[in-house]
């Protein structure tokens, strides 16, 4: 397994989690919106797929789960404050 790459792929995907959460609070309403969506979906499935190559496909679950809720729980975290 090669740690930077894996570093990489999770720090790709955190970013990929990131863009599409301030998406969904974005303006952008409609198709425009679930095209941003599925696009980000599918670039967090891209690199879910290389992950479990270094990881296994169990442990890459595992940290997809990890990343979503870090991200969405700093989302709301970071909506609170005024």
């Amino acid at each position: 397994m090669c740690r930077s790459e894996v570093a990489q792929l999770c720090k790709q995907i955190e970013l990929e989690f990131d863009a599409m959460q301030r998406g969904m609070a974005g303006v952008a309403l409609g198709n425009a919106s679930h095209a941003f969506i599925r696009t980000r979906m599918a670039r967090i499935g891209a690199c879910q797929q290389k992950l479990a190559n270094h990881v296994g496909k169990t442990a890459a679950n595992h940290i997809i789960g990890d990343l979503y809720t870090k991200t969405m729980e700093q989302g709301l975290s970071s909506d609170a404050t005024p």
